[in-house]
């Protein structure tokens, strides 16, 4: 993206803001996020836009429940996450889109990253995921990560931002020398139910970083009784939590693009649901979205669910309904969403 059309990009989104700062004052009732979350619905294209966005790290509890020790070591990618990761990019290549993949900086220490550069040349995205999958709201060092509180001496007594800001950077050059891209876009290491509105000094600190969006808000909502498939209540607060994850920017201009609910984190360590309870939220979730014409962000980890859905069910029936529901819907990489 050429500096011109950057600036100009952010021009206009911080008249959105301000425009809808100026209509949260006028109308009783309606706050400025609201506001904003309207005055972009009035400039959106008329078709849904679902994304399918993985994070490319190990997940605690994955294959094995007491697997805790992936994190200390995030980035080491097995396997067995690595061919699910590649065919599931396969699958929605073949349904007409493509992934948006978030990669630690960690993982370019291993050997061989030719995966990721087919994955590249396939035409799907990297984004930036930190290089140690650091608490990028950290006020405490033992807040930053796991492997910096078994192992201080690697950040050296560092104030916590300057922690984050220095593995955001290496997570960069690391992209940068292996893989030859500049990342696109970011997405924080887990999800902020407000995401970064109450961190204006965050949303700076990514502009100043050179980054036009991020995708750091996860709505809350319920998961139901663990080990029991979701019943139609959970179902109904997933489906109505989707109005809280629609793209939209902040005061400076920063795009947030919101992960979608319910992540298979979510429905399968914290829900530990059968993967048809999965199926069926994900279907309802999206097809708010094309009824809505609104934007759903597929948040998964290959990790995960190579173990919890072996067969794909989840990004099957992605790709099914996308091609099945077409015009009213397409596929969109999350810079794509980011264009408001």
């Amino acid at each position: 993206m050429d500096l011109l059309h950057t600036n100009s990009s952010l021009a206009r989104r911080r008249f959105l803001c301000s425009s809808a700062a100026c209509i949260a004052g006028l109308v009783p009732g309606l706050n400025e996020t609201s506001a904003i979350l309207a005055g972009i619905a009035q400039v959106s294209q008329k078709s849904a836009r679902v994304a399918v966005s993985l994070d490319l790290e190990m997940s605690r509890n994955f294959p094995n429940w007491e697997d805790t020790h992936w994190d200390y070591e995030k980035g080491n990618l097995d396997d067995a996450t690595k061919a699910y990761a590649v065919e599931a990019a396969r699958r929605v290549k073949s349904a007409g889109g493509r992934i948006h993949f978030f990669a630690l900086g960690q993982t370019m220490e291993q050997e061989n990253i030719d995966w990721l550069l087919n994955l590249i040349s396939e035409g799907h995205q990297i984004g930036n995921h930190t290089y140690d999958h650091v608490n990028v709201t950290a006020s405490s060092p033992d807040q930053i990560q796991f492997r910096f509180q078994r192992s201080p001496w690697l950040i050296g007594g560092k104030a916590p931002q300057e922690v984050v800001v220095e593995n955001i950077q290496l997570a960069e050059k690391a992209i940068n020398h292996r893989l030859g891209i500049r990342p696109n876009g970011f997405r924080t290491p887990g999800g902020f139910a407000n995401g970064l509105r109450d961190r204006p000094d965050l949303q700076k600190l990514f502009i100043d970083l050179g980054y036009t969006w991020v995708s750091s808000l996860y709505p809350p909502h319920p998961t139901g009784k663990a080990k029991e498939r979701p019943g139609r209540d959970v179902i109904q607060a997933i489906v109505d939590a989707q109005k809280y994850a629609q793209p939209f920017a902040y005061p400076n201009g920063l795009v947030e693009v919101p992960m979608s609910p319910v992540s298979d984190i979510g429905a399968f360590r914290t829900g530990r649901w059968p993967v048809e309870g999965f199926v069926e939220a994900l279907e309802a979730s999206i097809v708010w979205a094309i009824d809505n014409s609104a934007v759903f962000d597929f948040l998964a980890h290959p990790s995960c669910l190579v173990s919890a859905d072996p067969e794909f069910r989840a990004i099957d029936a992605i790709c099914r309904l996308v091609q099945s529901q077409a015009p009213r819907v397409e596929f969109a990489t999350l810079d794509q969403i980011a264009v408001l």
